[in-house]
């Protein structure tokens, strides 16, 4: 198998998108609303894992603009490059989340800006716990994500294929109470990409706290 093979789905179409995806995505309101109301509930100096950290804006920018220290994963080198140049506040890493070594309880916060659209629901599952199992009992997590039940569906996202997979608001609510998180706030929204081949599309925010027993739903 080539390396080529062996990469993620969802690095070479984010490689295509590059800087296209920061500007069709920056008039989201609603990210920025999510942002604020993580910061509000932000230490100073926090530590913070953006997964799916893209070109770095506007979420690595905003929490290391306010002084918080922001390691950003990536799959894609393309947006780890742009990231690097654009926020040189934060760190970023070219890595996949589900390969990634995360220790117990060594973040304050954890962001999940719809990036795990393109795993399927066991992996967004596990991946979810992972990373409420990263957060110090008391931290906070931001999902977002397209709430719509469906999985490995084709399709096309800002010209390029896609295969997607994902949860309903309530479903993705229930998830994330399996791996030992309460969700505080939830906002959901309707946002057109500022892209010739975008269309509406729903967007849920959830505003989760990793549990101080650590405990899950049903345990």
């Amino acid at each position: 198998m080539t390396d080529e093979q062996q990469r993620p789905p969802a690095a070479a179409v984010f490689d295509a998108l590059g800087a296209e995806y920061e500007k069709a995505f920056a008039g989201s309101e609603a990210h920025r609303r999510s942002l604020e109301r993580l910061l509000g509930r932000l230490a100073p100096g926090s530590r913070v894992l953006d997964v799916g950290s893209g070109t770095g804006r506007p979420t690595a920018e905003t929490l290391a603009d306010a002084g918080h220290e922001v390691l950003g994963v990536d799959v894609s080198p393309v947006m780890v490059e742009l990231a690097s140049r654009q926020v040189p506040a934060a760190s970023f890493r070219c890595a996949d989340v589900r390969d990634l070594p995360l220790d117990d309880a060594s973040f304050d916060a954890v962001c999940v800006y719809f990036s795990l659209l393109q795993l399927d629901r066991r992996e967004q599952t596990e991946t979810v716990r992972r990373l409420a199992r990263a957060l110090r009992p008391g931290g906070h997590l931001v999902l977002a994500t397209v709430p719509l039940d469906v999985e490995g569906v084709e399709a096309v996202f800002m010209g390029q294929p896609v295969r997607v997979t994902s949860f309903t608001a309530a479903d993705l609510a229930a998830v994330a109470g399996s791996a030992g998180l309460d969700v505080l706030e939830r906002e959901e929204a309707l946002f057109t990409p500022a892209h010739p081949d975008a269309g509406p599309e729903p967007h849920v925010f959830l505003h989760c706290r990793r549990r101080r027993d650590g405990a899950a739903d049903g345990a």
